[in-house]
């Protein structure tokens, strides 16, 4: 799309008006204020209401994108994004050439806090990166094959922590927790030794569905509001002692940071792709449609407290996950589970085939056996120490554009 809006934007924003991703956040002015990013401004959507440059309706009384959602859904949220859209187009004068009315609605980014974009009833956790699958198994189960029986056959989750959902910028409290030695008979109790990132996708559910009634695979995109990175922290000495036989408890539970612009499916259209060629093929009731995947470039970077700069550590793509979003939620609600507005799904760790690719320290020092360098400073790392800050970025490219995420970025402190 070679649309170009009258809002200066840098080439390598996130935040073209091909993008126009929502948001919440507070302001001098106002708490809780729906907001779509554009460069380095926001639009308050509610004063875009109250200024009548969008049509007044019910979806707005507060001004929250859960409001936009119990309207009308997934096609609410997109009916006010091309509102915003055509207010923002270059060759429009209506907002455009009207101080008084930018001043209201324009805000600068600098001017405002983000905060998490939607109330979160429910958070799940995926597992859905086959590679960062097979390479765990590899390291933790080297006798048998590194994919358990059912990986290939349905999208491995568990239910995790909403409450401690929180968004990029907020720092990360090590956690405590029970950890054995390979030589211990007894675990002990104290801060994890060994915590790492997950570079993972997520997306909000934007409608649901009644008890019974599972959303099919087709569908499956109509009940969801966009995407958005997720940084799901792991601390994996306590991880390897909870985890049997039931799966991830403690060690995840803790913290999962996540970007605060909520990348709507819209904006995200021109880059669905075809995801890996899964074998066997996926039961009926898993079998996608076309183009079920997104090619979304990601990459982490490191910054240690004694270092000026962050390091690239790690560099892939979305499209290296096995299951897809859309078979995620069909095979969530199979059972006839409802869901609601604002549950999170994330997609699990997304690692490729290449040791630059993987999303995890655990991946990329291999258990911790071979260390990384941070060439500025020297330092080693296998795991995140106190001070170290985590920075994950990720966006689609376009034709001279990027639409992105931003990034979700979280500094480790330690216990006082």
């Amino acid at each position: 799309m070679s649309a170009k809006s009258w809002v200066e934007v840098d080439s390598d924003s996130h935040f073209p008006i091909q993008n126009l991703p929502f948001g919440m956040c507070d302001s001098e002015h106002a708490e809780g204020m729906a907001v779509c990013r554009i460069g380095d401004f926001v639009v308050d959507i509610f004063a875009l209401y109250e200024t009548g440059l969008i049509p007044a309706t019910d979806s707005m009384a507060t001004g929250s994108i859960e409001e936009m959602c119990e309207y009308g859904g997934r096609k609410e949220v997109e009916r006010v994004r091309s509102a915003v859209f055509d207010l923002l187009e270059a060759n429009n004068p209506r907002l455009r050439d009207d101080e008084g009315l930018k001043s209201q609605v324009l805000l600068p980014i600098e001017s405002v806090q983000m905060s998490i974009p939607i109330g979160i009833p429910a958070f799940i956790d995926f597992y859905s990166g086959i590679n960062h699958a097979s390479n765990v198994g590899k390291m933790f189960r080297p006798d048998m094959p590194p994919l358990l029986p059912n990986y290939r056959h349905l999208p491995v989750g568990y239910n995790g922590r909403a409450s401690s959902v929180m968004v990029s910028g907020e720092p990360v409290l090590r956690p405590n927790g029970q950890t054995i030695g390979a030589n211990d008979e007894t675990p002990t109790f104290g801060p994890t030794k060994e915590l790492d990132f997950e570079l993972e996708m997520g997306f909000f559910v934007a409608s649901g569905n009644d008890m019974g009634h599972p959303i099919r695979v087709e569908d499956a995109f109509d009940h969801m509001l966009g995407l958005v990175l997720v940084n799901d922290w792991s601390a994996r000495d306590v991880q390897r002692w909870e985890y049997q036989p039931l799966g991830p408890f403690l060690a995840k539970s803790f913290a999962t940071s996540i970007s605060p612009w909520i990348v709507t499916l819209a904006a995200l259209e021109p880059y669905r792709v075809d995801g890996l060629q899964q074998e066997p093929e996926a039961l009926p009731y898993l079998r996608q449609p076309p183009r079920s995947h997104f090619d979304i470039q990601l990459e982490v970077l490191l910054k240690t407290a004694q270092a000026t700069k962050p390091q690239l550590i790690c560099r892939t793509n979305s499209r290296e996950l096995y299951w897809s979003m859309p078979q995620q939620l069909a095979h969530q609600t199979s059972n006839g589970t409802p869901v609601e507005i604002g549950d999170l799904y994330a997609s699990g760790t997304i690692s490729g085939a290449e040791l630059g690719t993987f999303g995890s320290l655990l991946e990329l020092t291999h258990r911790g056996q071979n260390p990384i360098t941070i060439e500025e400073t020297g330092e080693q790392r296998t795991f995140l120490e106190d001070g170290d800050e985590l920075i994950m970025r990720g966006w689609c490219q376009g034709d001279g554009f990027r639409v992105g995420f931003g990034e979700v970025a979280s500094k480790v402190i330690g216990k006082t």
